[in-house]
């Protein structure tokens, strides 16, 4: 990182740094910059993480040219706003030197080639233009002044002849970039293809499987889900309404490929998105089941959830997969479905696919909570995919079996009770 007491260096180097940049810049000679400038207090400032990207953007040409040319109003995201909302893969795509552009074009939107000082703040929402080719609206909203979504938490952070720097709470992303970062991501990895392999051997009777028969298409499934995905408790099959496709059966490849394109133009469940496009088996899972007739609910942590998780929480093998078994729950529940059961019964049971937990559920603050330990959610943004297969919700937290049934779960053997198949719903009830 660049100080105060480097940067006659580093300008010193910022031909060689431009002429590295090719087409994506145009090259000017370098004029001298006053050791007051504000340039020089961005890079020795508390906006450090934001200096180096402006250094890695190759940006302190166009800058050194702004500012001798009129003031700037630099809106500088604090380094814990950046550790923050750049989650890894939006960083690392920022970071490739094939999206240059894009990394220039979210840092230029943070400047307003203009002098907007805290006292000159507007009263009313007016739009100002950027470095980049996308404005920002500035208003105040009870004496509290935005940046667009982004709030001023330091107003005139740092103040030099020939330019201002306001600190702000989080970072701001052109549409544009968010758009290209989407666009990039590649889901052709994940193919929902039912296996073939080797035969598999019932652990409860050290006996080959036998094949489930042949059923018409589109068709309920003749086995519990539990059976289709793992050995464990059964419960009642999933109800299935008509045939889905085309050819009279379920499409369970492109109806998981269209939830996860849902979740990436949503906003704000890109980790989700990564994870389940990663961990391909988890996706030819769920295809695999859906296809099959089943159906599912996928409960996903948002972005600001999944970045809470700690190094420990992921350190145990499979950890990431039993996390998201956790959040699958075998059958089909929307906002309103949830409600009025939480509602009407107080605290339900769900069966999980991360077999033998069970997430319970409650009505609290007008919404639905999952957990009833340390770690709980609520239903954050409901309905964000719903296909009459497979219901996406929104939390704002990730969901861990509770320690007491943990401890439960390993003192206690466990005995296997085949319900009777009932219509319906398997939920367990709690009074």
């Amino acid at each position: 990182m660049a100080s105060a007491h480097t940067y006659p260096t580093f300008f010193f180097l910022l031909p060689l740094l431009t002429a590295a940049a090719g087409a994506a810049l145009i090259v000017k000679p370098a004029a001298p910059i006053n050791s007051n400038s504000v340039l020089v207090a961005l890079l020795d400032s508390r906006y450090t993480e934001l200096a180096e990207l402006v250094e890695k953007a190759l940006l302190l040409q166009i800058l050194e040219d702004a500012v001798s040319v009129h003031n700037i109003t630099i809106f500088a995201p604090e380094n814990e706003a950046l550790e923050r909302d750049l989650d890894p893969g939006f960083k690392r795509f920022l970071l490739e030197p094939r999206n240059l552009r894009s990394l220039q074009t979210l840092l230029l939107h943070h400047i307003v080639p203009g002098r907007v000082g805290g006292a000159h703040w507007p009263n009313e929402t007016t739009m100002h233009n950027t470095l980049s080719d996308n404005p920002l609206h500035l208003s105040n909203l009870e004496s509290v002044k935005f940046v667009g979504s982004a709030e001023v938490v330091r107003a005139d952070d740092v103040v030099r002849n020939d330019g201002i720097i306001h600190g702000i709470g989080r970072i701001l992303i052109p549409r544009s970039v968010q758009q290209e970062f989407n666009t990039r991501r590649s889901l052709r990895s994940i193919s929902a293809v039912k296996p073939e392999g080797a035969p598999e051997v019932d652990p409860r009777t050290n006996r080959l499987k036998k094949p489930a028969p042949p059923v018409p298409a589109g068709s309920a499934p003749v086995l519990p889900i539990y059976s289709a995905l793992a050995p464990g408790p059964s419960i009642a099959p999933a109800p299935a309404p008509g045939p889905g496709g085309p050819h009279h059966h379920f499409d369970g490849e492109s109806q998981v490929k269209d939830f996860i394109h849902t979740l990436l133009k949503y906003g704000g469940y890109n980790e989700m998105a990564d994870i389940l496009v990663n961990l391909t088996n988890l996706a030819t899972e769920m295809g695999r089941l859906v296809s099959e007739g089943y159906v599912l609910t996928v409960l996903a942590p948002n972005d600001e959830a999944m970045a809470k998780l700690t190094t420990d929480q992921l350190a145990e093998p499979g950890a990431p997969e039993k996390i998201m078994y956790y959040h699958i729950i075998p059958e089909y529940q929307t906002e309103e479905s949830m409600y009025n059961a939480v509602r009407r019964f107080g605290k339900i049971q769900y069966d999980t696919l991360h077999v033998p937990h069970k997430l319970v559920a409650l009505e609290a603050d007008g919404s639905v909570k999952f957990g009833d330990g340390e770690e709980t959610a609520y239903l954050f943004d409901p309905d964000i995919y719903i296909d009459g297969r497979i219901s996406v919700q929104g939390i704002d937290g990730v969901l861990f079996p509770s320690p007491v049934e943990n401890k439960l779960k390993t003192t206690i053997d466990p005995v296997k009770v085949v319900p009777k198949h009932r219509r319906g719903t398997s939920i367990t009830f709690l009074h």
